[in-house]
């Protein structure tokens, strides 16, 4: 049997984050939260594939438990570096200041 998908974040915030990183060209949230939404699509293909009765159910179970936690840690990590870096974690908008070096980054090119 597999475990469930805990969400911290849901996809509608987790797209938010990434635009917000991409207007402000902080990559590393971004990347962290389009391998949360990978991992999601893998969880979702794994229980589906388990639903209809594979004849290799044993070895979907092991890749969506392992997804799961591999999902939390990110989630963790995401949670982690948003809080390092300032994010607002009511509003998930990058902070001014990083804002500001990223518009100094821009208008020095």
């Amino acid at each position: 049997m597999t475990e469930p998908l805990a969400t911290r974040y849901s996809n509608r915030q987790l797209e938010q984050i990434l635009e917000e990183a991409v207007v402000y060209m902080c990559a590393c949230p971004a990347q962290v939260c389009e391998q949360l939404l990978q991992l999601r699509k893998l969880f979702e293909y794994q229980t589906a594939c388990i639903s209809k009765g594979s004849l290799m159910a044993e070895v979907h179970c092991r890749i969506s438990n392992a997804t799961v936690k591999a999902h939390a840690e990110m989630e963790q990590c995401l949670s982690d570096v948003m809080q390092m870096e300032g994010w607002d974690p009511q509003t998930l908008t990058m902070p001014f200041g990083l804002r500001q070096l990223r518009q100094q980054a821009i208008d020095q090119d």
